[in-house]
């Protein structure tokens, strides 16, 4: 007698979109190739500007032009006036100063100013204990019956309550001072104003570069300003004639008098106003909207430490690593799929399940797709033991089993059916 061949029925086939998810041999990238902000990236996500990074271009040409005109053209008197090179060391002075200026800025434009990373989906009352304690009656049902967040929550800051607001495009409640940047797209920690000038987000880790090329500019500025009427003077003397014939004679030191005494105006104005909020402890965007000088501002430790927390204290670390390596979207892939209700293939394992859909919620549904393919095994056993006639065909085997087609269609039902083929199935064991 032959015997019989026993061979492995064919797994079932997976839609495109689980075969996207379990693949986890596709080509990784980094954190900055998927990067839902706006930020722009350069040498490979180590620098991280604006959409508005072109602005840079146009905010260096006003700060080199007039320096390069200075040191060119109106310094060669200067040099010659002044004795034991003198005249040398002030247009070295003025070169530096500007180089320094330019650093300060790459360094407020191309750095993290303090991007809180985005949840991949709503907080729960599971997940983060602060939530719970403030989530309590006010915690309302949609329309889908999951429950929406409040809008705000209440925090302590200094011993006074302090509203924080839901970002529902980030999916996180935002820290104390934090605020959604619309240009950047991303919630900023101590947002201050998103500056076009720099083409970046002003917040907790590039502020005090900010202010430091402010006040750098406001001092450059006064600098040129200063010396070129120093020229004029000379001019003056050297030729014996009025300040309207020395402008004649010297048109680049006018010209430069002119520009520099409008710029010491816009970045001098903008440094008083900054070293106001430095000694009050306030935000650009706080003062604007909050009004703090109305009220008791809870950040406001006096202006010693005020000053000291804001320019002397140790920057923190970026909450970031845009260099990372991550799969290709995969989590971004599912989470649709997870919002229509559709399950995993459940040749998948339990704990990579439960580490992908990410909660205790994900991990109930695979225990009830489990519970479901169980109770179609007992239907089956109780067709055979009735005395309805097994639905098979001659030649095949004489057990009942499920085809892979089968298999492949359940692994293709969603939660919702899943539950409403359970209650059928109950339904069929009573009668």
């Amino acid at each position: 007698m032959q015997g019989k061949i026993y061979t492995t029925p064919p797994p079932p086939q997976l839609s495109d979109s689980n075969r996207r998810i379990i693949d986890t041999n596709g080509p990784s990238k980094r954190v900055y190739q998927v990067w839902k902000g706006s930020n722009r990236f350069f040498l490979g996500g180590r620098l991280i500007f604006g959409p508005d990074v072109r602005s840079l271009a146009l905010t260096i040409f006003l700060i080199v032009t007039p320096v390069i005109l200075f040191s060119v053209f109106v310094s060669r008197r200067l040099v010659n006036e002044f004795p034991h090179h003198l005249g040398n060391l002030i247009v070295a002075i003025c070169v530096v100063f500007t180089a320094y200026i330019i650093i300060l800025l790459f360094l407020t434009s191309g750095r993290d100013p303090g991007i809180i990373p985005r949840n991949p989906h709503p907080p729960e009352p599971d997940d983060e204990s602060e939530v719970a304690s403030t989530v309590s009656s006010s915690w309302t049902g949609s329309q889908g019956g999951v429950p929406s967040l409040p809008p705000v929550k209440d925090v302590i800051v200094n011993g006074m309550i302090v509203k924080v607001k839901y970002c529902h495009t980030c999916m996180l409640y935002r820290p104390p001072r934090c605020s959604h940047c619309s240009i950047c797209n991303n919630c900023v920690e101590r947002f201050d104003h998103h500056c076009p000038w720099v083409g970046q987000c002003i917040g907790k880790r590039n502020y005090r570069f900010f202010f430091m090329f402010v006040s750098s500019t406001t001092m450059l500025c006064f600098y040129v300003f200063v010396f070129c009427w120093v020229n004029i003077k000379k001019i003056m003397d050297a030729e014996y004639c009025n300040v309207w014939k020395a402008l004649l004679r010297s048109p680049l030191s006018g010209i430069l008098i002119l520009y520099t005494f409008l710029a010491v105006w816009f970045v001098g104005g903008l440094t008083a106003f900054h070293l106001y909020l430095i000694c009050t402890n306030q935000t650009t965007y706080e003062n604007f909207r909050y009004r703090y000088d109305r009220r008791t501002n809870p950040y406001n430790l006096g202006w010693a430490r005020n000053i000291r927390e804001i320019l002397f204290s140790k920057i923190p670390s970026s909450k970031n690593n845009f260099r990372a390596r991550i799969k290709e979207d995969s989590s971004s892939a599912f989470a649709p799929s997870l919002s229509l209700g559709h399950v995993m293939s459940p040749e998948m394992p339990k704990t990579s399940f439960d580490i992908e859909m990410g909660g205790k919620r994900q991990a109930v549904v695979a225990e009830e797709f489990e519970d479901i393919q169980s109770q179609i095994g007992s239907v089956a056993s109780l067709e055979r033991c009735g005395t309805q006639p097994r639905h098979t065909n001659v030649g095949e085997k004489g057990n009942w089993e499920i085809t892979p087609d089968i298999n492949a269609l359940a692994a293709e039902f969603g939660t919702q059916q899943g539950l409403s083929d359970r209650e059928k199935i109950h339904g069929s064991l009573k009668v």
